[in-house]
């Protein structure tokens, strides 16, 4: 990476950095959480998610799988079946 590129990344990070604590601070960021999450139960995916989740611990066994597993197996699909709308929106 040329030293152009590692200022602009630098940079980058430092600006995600501000905007995200100017979310914090003003209470923006749980406002879009919320909204956020309403939608995606609105749309049915958090339904859709869920008997994912339920289907991969029948498969592996309620006593076989862990947390881990299953977050591991769940995020992947999730944020696959984010509906376009959603993400072009938010």
């Amino acid at each position: 990476m040329s030293d152009a590129q590692e200022e602009r990344a630098k940079r980058d990070e430092q600006i995600r950095e501000t905007i995200m604590a100017k979310l914090v601070e003003t209470g923006e960021k749980d406002k879009l959480k919320d909204m956020l999450r309403d939608r995606l139960q609105q749309c049915g995916w958090r339904d859709e998610l869920k008997e994912y989740c339920k289907e991969v611990i029948r498969k592996k066994g309620l006593e076989r799988v862990t947390v881990e597993e299953l977050v591991a197996d769940i995020t992947p699909q999730g944020r696959a079946t984010v509906p376009e709308e959603i993400k072009l929106n938010y």
